[in-house]
């Protein structure tokens, strides 16, 4: 089939490239966000997408919404039969998603319809489930709503970030879509809606959503470093200055009020709810990262200080 692909974050790259290596489907044109600004000098740079698509000798197209007449024009012109989305970022409306004649082919990194929208491996890891997948279903206009073509499954580790699981659920869903996009073109795959049972909903972690609860349990307040590792990266204060964390270890010892801290000779300790957490690495603003008994050294908390 002649394709074009929507997508642009590190995780979409293995779908891509998956499909680039394809001896049945041709790429003939990718969709991503504009060029953004990064660093100090401001300067434009690529998606990663993007930039895998500059590599391959493929057009990219950037439009700054989907419902754009020039895109649209140019959409049609390219004439695809099926539009493969992986966390492309941008509203896909009705004019856009009537252009390929087989349809838009989200590949989500959930079991639908476990965890719709933008963060689902994050809400995952947080709710603690211990099993999660990702899928491929006909795009709608409704917010990962469409029937489902077909689904892989992945064990959540009991030290998972959303990084790791993330880079994994990418490889496994890339296999899934590419056969997904096979089995439209034989003719031998159709999808089938959601149950109505089993709904959930994931929205965009927010930097006040990374702040680590220390009034929650011990293993809550795991999930949430975890979950949120490595964006937007978890944090907490400390003589009112920001600190972001790495993952922590639960150490089912008492003794420890919310947020106190006890610095012991290889370890630092943080009261939560429940057991304290042992802290792995953290990083102070405009520092490296660095071991918590590191900087433990270096500031010499006084006894009753904790993080809030």
């Amino acid at each position: 089939m002649r394709v074009v692909f929507a997508g642009t974050p590190e995780p979409a790259l293995p779908s891509l490239r998956r499909l680039l290596d394809s001896g049945r489907h041709e790429v003939v044109a990718v969709v991503t966000r504009p060029d953004a600004p990064v660093g100090r000098s401001r300067t434009p740079q690529r998606s990663p997408v993007g930039a895998l698509a500059d590599e391959a000798g493929i057009e990219v197209l950037t439009p700054h919404k989907a419902s754009e007449p020039t895109f649209l024009e140019r959409l049609a012109g390219l004439a695809p039969d099926c539009c493969p989305v992986v966390a492309y970022g941008n509203l896909l409306r009705r004019e856009a998603l009537d252009v390929p004649r087989h349809g838009w082919v989200n590949l989500h990194f959930s079991l639908l319809p476990a965890w719709r929208g933008a963060a689902p491996v994050q809400a995952a890891i947080r709710a603690g489930d211990e099993i999660t997948g990702a899928s491929t279903f006909a795009l709608e206009e409704g917010m990962d709503t469409g029937p489902v073509y077909g689904t892989v499954t992945e064990e959540i580790g009991r030290h998972d970030t959303s990084g790791v699981l993330l880079e994994r659920l990418a490889t496994s869903g890339a296999a899934l879509l590419e056969h997904t996009l096979d089995g439209i073109e034989d003719g031998e795959l159709a999808p089938v809606p959601q149950p109505a049972d089993g709904v959930s909903y994931a929205p965009k972690i927010t930097v006040d959503d990374a702040r680590v609860p220390w009034t929650h349990p011990a293993p809550a307040v795991d999930r949430l470093v975890r979950a949120v590792t490595p964006a937007p990266g978890a944090w907490t204060t400390f003589r009112d200055a920001r600190l972001k964390l790495g993952p922590v270890l639960t150490t089912g010892e008492g003794g420890l009020e919310p947020g106190s801290i006890r610095v012991e000779r290889t370890r630092v300790l943080v009261g939560t709810a429940g057991a304290a957490v042992a802290l792995g690495d953290l990083q102070p603003g405009g520092k490296k990262p660095m071991p918590a008994v590191d900087w433990a050294r270096g500031v010499r908390p006084e006894s009753g200080e904790r993080f809030r």
